[in-house]
């Protein structure tokens, strides 16, 4: 990995630029530390209550993993032929053009990533008081201050270094799977002693209720959101030491090894608690160390913590970079684009972040918005994979070091129509208000980036404000060739005229 700021030429001035210090072990935490949250450790209940049975819930939880797979393997083709970090929104500007990217890219910095960001921060929060108040519910303040304290430190990490950043990352996403590996160990004990009545077939698949479509459908909405962080890495694939070999090569350890720890814990759960006790539970995990582990149940609530902590350091780190990208294609202020000229980290992009997380904190419903960013964040998945198949048609001679078969997208694009259709049937009132925080986004774009010829007083705002924000933040835009410097053609309307003649 590389340390300080990178050089043009052996003896050559420094340059500021992106740092390429993600390797494979910190590639494979990024993917792995955002995919594993706390819903494992404490709701796995949603897939079984919609399935009927423990032998169907852990299907559920193998297929949820297989789709995963799949789409993963579509954004490995992705991220290789189009090495520019951004993920989804790059690659759906790449194909789609920039109305497109801008929709997705709007609606993730408005709500989709401060939303996940404050649901991680509070669930944090709310298991570190736990211990002070074990008689009720933390204080609704102490929450919220114990979150925002949480989410200015780790913004101040990330801004100080991506070393320290991706150390955080690789530390906690150890532990996180270390407190995992613990459940499954203690449920391989429980088997060898015979405690796996609830495992077998007879009463496996012994069904309490006759699951429906729509249930089955509900169920692996569960198991394929408890999956959502596998595009992550994409994020930063100009960060990553060799992309085009460490990026597929993530993926392709990272979900087989989280969907062969989803279904393992979820059998270890099974025996130690019946399907009625875990459907009773609200911290499946802890219930499960309270049973199991005896003196050191104090693990659980810990691990949940040390996971959410990870989380939201990873969200943090990838997020920021998808405002970076969009503001480098001039879909957002220029002063995003820019990094710190030490810490070469991008300081404007992470203060956004973590002040539109802090808003939502203090003035949204969180749980409620959460619903419509489930919604929006199925839709990104499947308009992008759409991408790839578009890609191959239009620019079918394209250099792909990987390239898929093409069943893979086209059977992933099978689940996730039957899914969005089935979402919309049930949920349209869901699914109406996040097809309408998506559209918000058009005259957005009609007024900041498609209107080039602004008038000169806004342009001299822009530039004082892009101006007075370099010197408060310490930042340029990064030098060098490459990636950094590609932009789109019709890109430049956040800047003002005199900047962009200025870049050139």
């Amino acid at each position: 990995m590389a340390g300080g700021q990178q050089r043009g030429a052996p003896g050559g001035p420094e340059r500021v630029a992106l740092k390429k210090e993600i390797g494979l072990v910190s590639a494979c935490a990024i993917i792995i530390g955002n995919i594993i949250g706390s819903g494992i450790f404490i709701s796995p209940k949603g897939v079984l209550e919609h399935t009927g049975s423990v032998g169907l819930a852990l299907i559920i939880w193998v297929l949820g993993g297989g789709v995963a797979a799949l789409g993963s393997l579509c954004y490995a083709e992705l991220g290789v032929t189009i090495p520019k970090s951004g993920g989804d929104y790059s690659y759906v500007t790449e194909v789609f053009g920039g109305l497109a990217g801008f929709l997705l890219l709007w609606s993730a910095v408005l709500i989709m990533y401060p939303t996940s960001l404050a649901v991680i921060a509070l669930t944090f929060s709310n298991y570190v008081l736990q211990p002070v108040f074990p008689n009720c519910i933390p204080p609704y303040n102490a929450s919220r201050i114990l979150s925002m304290v949480c989410l200015l430190l780790l913004t101040w990490v990330n801004s100080s270094s991506v070393r320290w950043a991706t150390r955080i990352q690789d530390i906690f996403t150890a532990g996180k799977l270390l407190a995992l590996a613990l459940i499954i160990i203690v449920g391989f004990i429980q088997i060898f002693k015979g405690n796996y009545k609830e495992l077998t077939p007879s009463n496996a698949f012994n069904f309490w209720m006759t699951p429906s479509v729509g249930h089955l459908a509900l169920a692996f909405l569960q198991g394929s959101f408890a999956f959502s962080g596998w595009n992550f890495l994409n994020y930063v694939t100009e960060e990553l030491v060799d992309p085009r070999r460490n990026l597929p090569r993530a993926i392709f350890i990272s979900i087989p090894l989280v969907t062969f720890v989803y279904t393992f814990t979820n059998i270890a759960y099974f025996t130690a608690m019946s399907p009625q006790e875990l459907l009773s539970s609200n911290a499946v995990a802890v219930t499960f160390g309270e049973k199991l582990l005896g003196y050191f149940s104090w693990v659980m609530p810990v691990s949940v913590a040390l996971s959410t902590f990870g989380g939201i350091n990873g969200y943090l780190f990838t997020s920021s970079r998808l405002c970076f990208s969009g503001a480098r294609e001039g879909h957002l202020p220029s002063l995003l684009a820019m990094i710190h000229v030490k810490h070469c980290t991008p300081i404007p992009a992470l203060l956004v972040c973590c002040l539109a997380t802090l808003i939502i904190m203090l003035v949204g419903d969180t749980y409620t918005l959460i619903n419509y960013v489930s919604f929006i964040n199925y839709l990104c998945y499947g308009v992008t994979i759409i991408g790839l198949i578009v890609l191959r048609w239009k620019k079918p001679k394209i250099f792909r070091p990987i390239k898929v078969n093409l069943l893979i997208p086209i059977t992933y694009l099978a689940f996730w129509a039957f899914l969005l259709i089935f979402s919309l049937y049930s949920e349209p009132v869901v699914c109406g208000v996040g097809l309408i925080i998506i559209l918000t986004g058009v005259p957005v774009f009609f007024l900041g980036v498609y209107w080039r010829n602004k008038p000169k007083c806004v342009n001299r705002l822009i530039e004082s404000m892009t101006c007075w924000g370099q010197k408060l933040c310490f930042v340029v835009y990064p030098q060098g060739g490459g990636a950094e410097e590609e932009e789109a053609p019709s890109a430049r309307s956040w800047r003002p005229a005199s900047e962009t003649a200025a870049r050139k």
